[in-house]
């Protein structure tokens, strides 16, 4: 390969297009989400997790909620989001009708498996603006142990 010049496979992607899949498929895998059970639903809020120095943080968009609304839990290193989004809207006069309606109501969970390396019991969350931000510490590096192989 050619400085400044990329490979294109078959399928059209170049070098830099198939290494951001194989990345972000890592992430993907390392907060992949677990199972919801029978919580499907039409909608759910947009989530961003970055990592930090100190451990994770997860955004969530939630607007015109209201933190009663909300649950945040962890169990067995799964953290799960879950609430409801409540129609807000009177029907004051029977005769009206929704010309537009575009906003998405009805209960959500979205549900990440967590590393290992987090502190669970100091996770803490907190809304403002519509944005629910869920920190999640992690515990200091682990050492990792060489174990000898005894040869018979």
């Amino acid at each position: 390969m050619r400085f400044g010049l990329t490979r294109r496979t078959p399928s059209g992607n170049n070098d830099v297009d198939l290494f951001r899949k194989h990345v972000n498929s890592l992430f993907d895998d390392f907060f992949s989400p677990a199972p919801t059970g029978f919580f499907d639903t039409d909608w759910a809020p947009a989530v961003d997790i970055e990592e930090t120095d100190k451990g994770y943080v997860v955004k969530a968009e939630m607007p015109g909620m209201n933190e009663k609304d909300i649950s945040v839990t962890v169990e067995n290193n799964v953290l799960t989001i879950q609430g409801e989004k409540r129609d807000e809207r009177e029907r004051k006069d029977r005769n009206s009708r929704a010309i537009i309606s575009e906003r998405t109501y009805g209960s959500f969970r979205r549900s990440f498996t967590l590393p290992d390396s987090v502190d669970a019991g100091k996770i803490a969350a907190e809304f403002k603006n519509g944005i629910l931000k869920v920190t999640v510490p992690a515990t200091k590096a682990r050492d990792t142990k060489q174990i000898s192989i005894k040869v018979n």
